[in-house]
């Protein structure tokens, strides 16, 4: 009788061939659940503008308009982007004084880690608190994208 040890060669090239359907598997899978994690870099920054905006209002008798977004207090708002940099901001504030609110977006960077998450492209909040996001088909895609 011959003592066998260890593994022969096909047994090695099952192994392989099961561990490389897994990963093949689990990959997308895994990318998906890395963009929705990064969103939240995007509802961060939002949210935050949308509060520094309140203060400004209460501040200054008005929203701080798009040139303000990145200039320090209290002249602006003092925020130049997101924490991660995976996504831009934009300021859509009216700029004339006899027109209140503001939307901020957060887009995200189309050369970043964030250019594949086609399903919430673009994340916004307006003065009113309203929340929306929209996918790069520029369709509404707020209840998948907004926790």
């Amino acid at each position: 009788m011959r003592d066998a040890r260890g593994f022969s060669l096909t047994e090695l090239l099952v192994t392989l061939a099961i561990l490389a359907l897994l990963a093949a598997a689990a990959t997308p899978l895994w990318i998906k659940q890395l963009e929705r994690a990064r969103r939240l870099d995007a509802t961060d920054a939002l949210v935050r503008v949308a509060v520094l905006q309140e203060r400004f209002y209460f501040e200054n008798g008005r929203y701080a308009r798009a040139g303000e977004l990145a200039v320090p207090p209290p002249a602006g708002l003092g925020v130049a982007g997101t924490e991660r940099g995976y996504y831009e901001l934009r300021l859509r504030a009216p700029e004339s004084a006899a027109s209140e609110g503001f939307a901020v977006e957060a887009v995200a960077v189309p050369e970043g880690p964030q250019a594949g998450d086609t399903q919430c492209r673009v994340m916004s909040v307006d003065s009113t608190g309203r929340r929306a996001s929209e996918s790069a088909d520029g369709e509404d895609s707020t209840d998948a994208c907004w926790p």
